[in-house]
């Protein structure tokens, strides 16, 4: 009887410091553009445009004030009649020969994204759950050919629907409402939702059910005490894809909401100062933008990187 030993081949010290080189230039080149956009939220507007591009300059927090308020250029003389200034921002505004009018829309279109994008996310992920879940414990008729269909719907382009979907939306009066966002990126989102979660779930040995139905469970309570927890870090990842579409999001966004619904990201594009794009704000917005996802994605950091490699190796 004769055995066979594999020998495992280490990676010479070269080979890990060219990789690690390699991970970390990427890191940095990926990075350089929110850094750039961070750096430029702190700029003045003729900073921001400035040629060269300034690196080193004075931070100010001009782009945050006006992202968050709306001015009205007056007289020095009425300036000085309103006495000190009450804040930063205030100070910041007169400077420029300018009063603060009152509140600009970015914050309500900041609270539609986090309502649309959270609640999409959502529908999307408790709706693909239990598709998945049919599509992976029972015998569906055609399943191949409806997994299919329910992924080719991703395989259009957004524009290609958005026409008939803005006239049936205005027959339904959802134009413009958050209801109608939601739907619609559900509607988008359900489809990445099953197959993701169908691969998760299939990776779940049936016995663990069997077992539990035998100790007298249904199989829905089954379905929400055995197979859900197990299913934790695959929700996890396929929550972030969702989430990470329905907030950045744009065509439908720009075609469908106006006002009302409208949010961020057709919103900050339009955000003008006195002598045209006033790009501090513009970055200011954007900055604040990235940070909900951000958190959201650090959060499950741990539960996305257990899901994407879910599976990858067979006990």
């Amino acid at each position: 009887m004769s055995s066979t030993a594999h020998s495992v081949v280490e990676p010479s010290v070269t080979s890990k410091r060219v990789a690690a080189t390699i991970v970390v230039a990427y890191a940095v080149i990926t990075m350089i553009p929110l850094v750039w956009i961070v750096l430029t939220s702190f700029k003045s507007p003729p900073d921001s445009i400035s040629y060269p591009p300034k690196i080193v300059f004075q931070p100010t927090l001009e782009g945050y004030c006006n992202l968050f308020t709306t001015r009205t250029r007056q007289t020095p003389e009425y300036i000085i009649s309103l006495g000190a200034p009450t804040s930063t921002c205030d100070e910041i505004t007169r400077s420029r020969n300018m009063v603060i009018a009152g509140p600009s829309n970015y914050w309500p279109r900041f609270q539609n994204s986090l309502v649309i994008a959270f609640g999409s996310t959502f529908l999307a992920v408790s709706l693909g759950t239990l598709a998945a879940y049919g599509f992976s414990r029972f015998k569906v008729p055609l399943a191949e050919d409806l997994l299919f269909f329910i992924l080719s719907t991703r395989m259009m382009p957004p524009i290609a629907v958005a026409i008939p979907i803005y006239l049936m939306y205005r027959q339904l009066g959802l134009s413009d409402t958050a209801l109608g966002m939601i739907l619609l990126y559900t509607a988008v989102n359900v489809s990445l939702a099953v197959w993701l979660l169908k691969g998760f779930i299939d990776e779940i040995p049936r016995e663990y059910e069997e077992a539990a139905m035998i100790d007298g469970y249904t199989r829905m309570q089954a379905f929400f005490k055995v197979v859900l927890p197990q299913a934790t870090t695959g929700i996890a990842a396929t929550a972030i894809f969702c989430l990470i579409f329905a907030w950045n999001e744009y065509a439908f966004a720009v075609l469908l909401t106006s006002g009302a619904a409208q949010t961020a990201p057709p919103f900050i594009p339009t955000i003008i100062g006195e002598g045209g794009q006033d790009w501090p704000a513009v970055a200011a917005g954007t900055t604040i933008f990235v940070v909900p996802i951000l958190v959201f994605t650090i959060l499950l950091r741990k539960q996305l990187l257990r899901g994407i490699t879910f599976g990858a190796v067979r006990k």
